[in-house]
């Protein structure tokens, strides 16, 4: 039979990715229809950006699964029409992408560039960084994405630590869980790293509380969601020194507004959403193994747990 496959993202996209998806699925012997329209209940799959526009899923009756484009899905976890198996994204080009974001910037926190780069003052004064070993770096959720970013730091020899919501084990990496150790985990995050989903649960991780529990002076870098932060929380923070320098990366309203203080902060970097970013060459691959597994009545890969949000 057949795969009718609805291409539902925006129209730009629709030429890169229906030659690379066609030439996947042909590779791979599945019979299919890749479009833009069909009627929607002659649809058996969809591949699916949450900004596409579609919304009520009631009329695709024949819908075996959603696949979506994005690592995030928290815009559509709780569509009550999506009944069907719902994958999130998780690409290699986005994990290779994000590990060497997050490696590049907690090194520059170690390293101390900032100061090199910007004080050039004409005073002789060594101040040499630790070594990695003596640097805890601490990774708040330790899914596809931050479980490379802790393997990462780790085989550079930084004292990595992670915190997930369920129990997780990484070789060479102190795993805590659960909402009673994230106090652990941040009393010695001189570096933290967060990589959580954005789910209620996870909204304002860090808060004023947990702000201060972490070593005076601490930094702070998110490339994962902007809720995961009480904005007023860290601004204060960043006023009193406890946390040395922000680098964010994700914001609750994109592009970050031209007003808003962490603008013109001076311990404060803005990088403009730019941290990782899906790869239609790698994105596609892993579109059209689900179709493939799904067309061979096999498991699908990466599907959400719609209790947990992600």
């Amino acid at each position: 039979m057949t795969a009718n496959i609805l291409f539902s993202a925006r129209p730009e996209l629709w030429p890169v990715y229906q030659p690379l998806m066609t030439q996947y699925l042909t590779n791979a012997g599945v019979a299919f229809q890749l479009g833009t329209k069909f009627e929607p209940d002659q649809v058996d799959y969809v591949v699916y950006a949450p900004n596409s526009g579609l919304r009520d899923f009631a009329p695709y009756t024949r819908l075996k699964a959603v696949l979506s484009l994005w690592a995030g899905i928290e815009s559509i976890v709780e569509n009550d029409t999506l009944t069907v198996p719902l994958a999130r994204m998780v690409d290699h080009g986005l994990t290779q992408g994000m590990t060497e974001w997050v490696v590049g910037h907690v090194l520059r926190y170690h390293l101390g560039m900032d100061r090199h780069i910007t004080v050039q003052d004409g005073v002789w004064a060594p101040d040499p960084p630790p070594l990695a070993s003596d640097r805890t770096v601490c990774i708040l959720g330790l899914g596809a994405l931050g479980e490379a970013a802790a393997r990462a730091l780790s085989a550079l020899n930084f004292n990595v630590t992670g915190w997930s919501r369920s129990a997780k084990a990484i070789p060479g990496v102190t795993c805590f869980h659960g909402e009673d150790r994230l106090r652990a985990a941040l009393t010695q995050a001189e570096i933290a790293v967060l990589l959580l989903p954005d789910t209620p649960a996870t909204e304002n991780t860090l808060n004023a509380e947990t702000l201060s529990l972490m070593p005076k002076g601490a930094h702070i870098i998110n490339p994962g969601r902007g809720p995961l932060i009480d904005d007023q929380a860290l601004l204060a923070a960043l006023d009193t020194g406890q946390i040395g320098h922000a680098t964010l990366d994700v914001f609750r309203v994109e592009p970050l507004p031209a007003s808003h203080p962490y603008w013109t902060h001076p311990n404060v970097t803005v990088t403009p959403h730019i941290a990782s970013e899906t790869r239609p060459v790698t994105s596609a691959q892993v579109i059209c193994e689900n179709i493939r597994r799904g067309e061979a009545g096999e498991p699908f890969l990466h599907l959400v747990d719609r209790e947990m949000g992600y």
